[in-house]
């Protein structure tokens, strides 16, 4: 029997993060050669990660090259619902991961719980901070449903559960790039750098934004980042306590149980609806444990 082929389409393929995830996803298609529900896998990202057009196209192109399924991690809540839908009138369904989306027509939904993660950062700023100061919430792009999660879950924990520290929500988005979040984060230590305590930054590009503005503006260190995703940078920024939190997911994790459940799905089984991959709180104090070593470097394609 041949294998199913499944398209797998990530939001991008410049951060280490859409490389694990692309790692994970070989991974499970190394697992299941030769056995009845053995795969082939076709990756391809858009060349921009903001761009929801591209994505939408690539999702069609692979429908109209007739492949059996689609993981996808959609850029957009709503950009990417008609595609997806129809995709499925065609007969191809699709597993979603990492980030949300609104529809029900689709096989799984696998990912962080988003909204969690955000609470871990908020608990892990309140500790640090021992609950007072002013604090920068850095958003980053607009129509992000995992990211828009992880703000809600941060604003919500720290209203609630810190009332002595004062939220301040960036009017502003920092964009999908390194280097936008740093004009942004330069922006806004000028406006707000002699106040702040600490920021929160949701996602890799805007917490490594903010830290080259930090380290710009001289103030690495002294203000409180916590952030979100893993990078060779941020390994050395914990250990030098420039970034005091690190909300770490399993990407690959993501990538591996993305595949084969729609493998699974493919040869008729039931598959779960909803699978949360876990999120883990990253400091200076634990960094060096082994299963943490684990999620802070995990395999990436090559």
């Amino acid at each position: 029997m041949r294998p199913a082929t499944i398209a797998v389409i990530p939001q991008g393929s410049l951060q280490r993060y859409w490389q694990a995830i692309h790692a994970g996803a070989l991974k499970a298609q190394a697992d299941l050669a030769g056995q009845e529900s053995s795969v082939q896998i076709l990756w391809k990202a858009p060349v921009r990660e903001d761009d929801r057009d591209e994505q939408a196209k690539i999702v069609e192109g692979f429908v109209r090259q007739g492949v059996q399924g689609i993981v996808l991690a959609p850029f957009d809540s709503r950009a990417l619902v008609k595609p997806v839908e129809a995709a499925a009138a065609a007969g191809v369904p699709t597993v979603v991961v990492d980030s949300a989306l609104e529809t029900s027509q689709i096989v799984s939904f696998i990912a962080t719980d988003n909204r969690k993660g955000g609470v871990l950062a908020a608990d892990r700023m309140g500790e640090v901070l021992a609950g007072t100061g002013s604090v920068l919430l850095l958003r980053y792009q607009e129509g992000s449903a995992s990211t828009e999660e992880r703000e809600k879950g941060f604003s919500q924990r720290l209203r609630q559960a810190y009332p002595n520290i004062h939220l301040i929500v960036s009017g502003d988005y920092a964009g999908t790039t390194r280097d936008s979040a740093r004009k942004i984060g330069d922006a806004l230590l000028a406006q707000h750098g002699s106040d702040l305590r600490g920021i929160f930054t949701p996602n890799e590009s805007t917490t490594a934004g903010m830290l080259l503005a930090l380290n710009s503006a001289h103030k690495a260190g002294k203000i409180t980042l916590v952030g979100f995703d893993t990078s060779d940078v941020y390994v050395d920024s914990l250990r030098h306590k420039q970034l005091h939190g690190l909300v770490v997911q399993d990407p690959f994790r993501m990538g591996e149980l993305g595949v084969k459940t729609m493998a699974d799905h493919l040869a008729g089984k039931s598959v779960p609806k909803r699978v949360d991959t876990g999120a883990t709180m990253v400091t200076p104090e634990n960094m060096d444990q082994p299963a943490i070593q684990k999620l802070l470097k995990p395999p990436v394609a090559k």
